[in-house]
């Protein structure tokens, strides 16, 4: 018979499994990054497992976790390790080409040129596909504030008819 930890081990790890795909895309999403997308994922389900025998009473454990990822990537600049560079540049990752490469490096780019909240905004409307409401709940603001305009900040994304880039 398996003990109280091991069972709730067990669950974390269960939970997390099912999620880690889907926190890997939002956080690379946010910060355009794989290294660091991992990073922020590591820190939120690091987090969650500390926090995770309070978790029973959550209703929405998975929107729980992706506001615990937003928060660390808006938390990451103001933390000092964060400024310390490895690398002068990011090193070459050896990829095939994707299909839509061009509209997914203006996605980036756009993204990059925007504030965090906003950059925040933008992934969890637009890429993640999460109302309105949602979205001021996690962020912390009215739902005014977390509306956001695309075709102001990627003009030639927003009127595409492909569809929606791919992310890693």
């Amino acid at each position: 018979m398996a003990s109280k930890n091991e069972q709730r081990d067990a669950e974390y790890t269960e939970f997390v499994s099912a999620q880690l795909t889907s926190l890997r895309r939002t956080a690379f999403l946010l910060c355009g990054d794989t290294h660091r997308a991992d990073d922020l994922v590591q820190q939120a389900i690091t987090k969650l497992y500390v926090r995770w025998h309070r978790t029973r009473d959550v209703v929405h454990l998975d929107r729980y976790v992706r506001t615990m990822l937003v928060r660390e990537f808006l938390d990451e600049r103001r933390l000092s390790w964060a400024k310390v560079r490895l690398f002068g540049h990011t090193p070459d990752e050896r990829r095939q080409p994707e299909p839509n490469t061009d509209l997914r490096l203006v996605v980036r780019a756009a993204l990059e040129q925007v504030p965090r909240r906003q950059r925040a905004v933008l992934v969890l409307r637009f890429l993640c596909d999460l109302p309105v409401d949602e979205v001021a709940q996690l962020l912390g603001c009215s739902p005014a504030r977390s509306r956001a305009r695309p075709r102001t900040v990627w003009p030639r994304c927003a009127a595409t008819s492909a569809g929606r880039p791919t992310f890693p």
